[in-house]
């Protein structure tokens, strides 16, 4: 297990590296907007410049891009948007609006996601299980900026039950702020609450057929007793690493949400540094969301060990 853990941590960074090498390259291809345009902040942006070395061949500033960048954390000042800001220090401002938005939609999404799985499961081959079904193609279909419009115009304006807009502040754990994202944490959990369904109902509904759970029911366990004593913790084997995994994946999902409800976190940091062309934000922001994808993945491959016991004795 631990050399499987090695493996795919030295994997993962190969990737990063990568992926960070082709959009560091494709930036510094790009021309720089020249420093007299930034006024009386040319100054300061232009000493920045120097620092990351800015004037120098490419491989001399890819080399102070690793040391100063990704191991020092200098990632430089703003330039077209938040202007002489350290990078750095934005990101960590606007991240915990991000991890919140995020943390809230999991907590309804995922208890959601797992009853009406069960619920369609149980029901299998009924008008229940058909409704389940369909709307879940549904909503796995509709990309989730579809629903934010839906829901913004109908909760929002049509039957004003929630504010337009995210409220502004950082007291997250309010009750006023904690209704303003209730139509951001709907247009980012359908999705989550659809998948989990799906998938939960197919894992439960090939335990419910299987040989074991057949020995149960003639032992004298009731359909109930084994649909929980057995049927539920198998079915839930492939299905906890996949609701590890969606905490992480689904941060980068929320970009375009957040920007449509005026949330305050990195998701609209990372369109505005596109829109803008300001590099320094844009590759700090190329790094985090490519960390967090490859993450995900990595933790949903390692959870798969700890959760099942077969895959940790099939490796000794």
């Amino acid at each position: 297990m631990i050399k499987y853990v090695i493996k795919r941590l030295a994997l993962m960074l190969l990737v990063f590296m990568v992926i960070t090498s082709v959009c560091f390259v494709l930036v510094k291809l790009l021309p720089n907007i020249p420093t007299q345009q930034f006024g009386k902040d040319a100054a300061i942006i232009e000493a920045r410049r120097e620092a990351l070395g800015y004037n120098k061949p490419l491989i001399e500033q890819y080399i102070i891009f690793i040391r100063r960048s990704l191991l020092g954390g200098d990632w430089g000042v703003g330039e077209t948007m938040e202007r002489t800001r350290d990078v750095l220090a934005t990101f960590a401002e606007r991240l915990p609006a991000t991890m919140v938005v995020n943390l809230y939609t999991m907590i309804f999404s995922v208890p959601l996601g797992l009853l009406l799985g069960i619920y369609a499961a149980l029901k299998k081959n009924k008008w229940q299980d058909h409704f389940i079904s369909t709307a879940v193609v549904v909503f796995v279909s509709v990309p989730s900026y579809v629903y934010a419009f839906l829901i913004q115009y109908f909760l929002s304006f049509k039957w004003n039950l929630f504010p337009l807009q995210v409220l502004k502040g950082t007291d997250y754990f309010s009750l006023d702020m904690f209704v303003s994202f209730i139509p951001a944490m709907i247009a980012l959990g359908l999705g989550t609450v659809a998948g989990l369904a799906r998938y939960t109902r197919a894992e439960l509904c090939e335990v419910l057929t299987s040989d074991y759970m057949l020995l149960a029911r003639t032992k004298g366990l009731s359909r109930g007793q084994a649909t929980v004593m057995h049927a539920m913790r198998n079915s839930m084997v492939p299905i906890f690493p996949m609701i590890m995994g969606e905490f992480i994946g689904i941060i980068g999902g929320s970009v375009i949400v957040e920007q449509f409800f005026g949330i305050a976190g990195v998701g609209p940091l990372y369109l505005q540094s596109i829109i803008a062309k300001d590099y320094n934000f844009f590759m700090l922001l190329t790094c985090f969301y490519t960390a967090i994808g490859l993450f995900s993945g990595i933790i949903v491959d390692l959870s798969y060990g700890f959760v099942d016991p077969r895959i940790r004795i099939g490796e000794k």
